[in-house]
């Protein structure tokens, strides 16, 4: 690394969340659940592409919101190289996706969650 981690203070997870909602909402994907953590996201989602695309579009969505915030430079890295992907086949485990993501990741930052019975 050649740049310190990346933190997103109460503004910046709020950016990125916003940004996790529009993408959803521009690509007709159905957002579950999702928990912007001070140096990780996790996020729930139906949607009918591969998992690498919806991560990169999260990706490119949440730094043009940081960028409006107008605190890094352009040259500044925040997001891994990849991340981590899992295609989420059965109810029950979408069901306990949707626990860890909410549930599992300590006090509550900035949280969206869907009702999914």
């Amino acid at each position: 690394m050649n740049q310190a981690p990346y933190s997103l203070d109460r503004d910046g997870r709020a950016a990125v969340l916003e940004a996790t909602q529009e993408v959803c909402l521009q690509r007709g994907w159905n957002l579950l659940a999702a928990h912007v953590r001070t140096n990780h996201v996790h996020v729930v989602v139906e949607a009918e592409v591969r998992p690498e695309k919806v991560m990169n579009d999260f990706k490119s969505y949440a730094s043009r919101g940081l960028n409006r915030l107008g605190r890094d430079g352009s040259g500044r890295k925040r997001w891994a190289r990849h991340g981590s992907t899992r295609w989420l086949w059965k109810d029950k485990d979408v069901q306990e996706a949707l626990r860890y993501v909410v549930e599992e990741q300590g006090e509550p930052m900035a949280v969206f969650v869907v009702d999914v019975v």
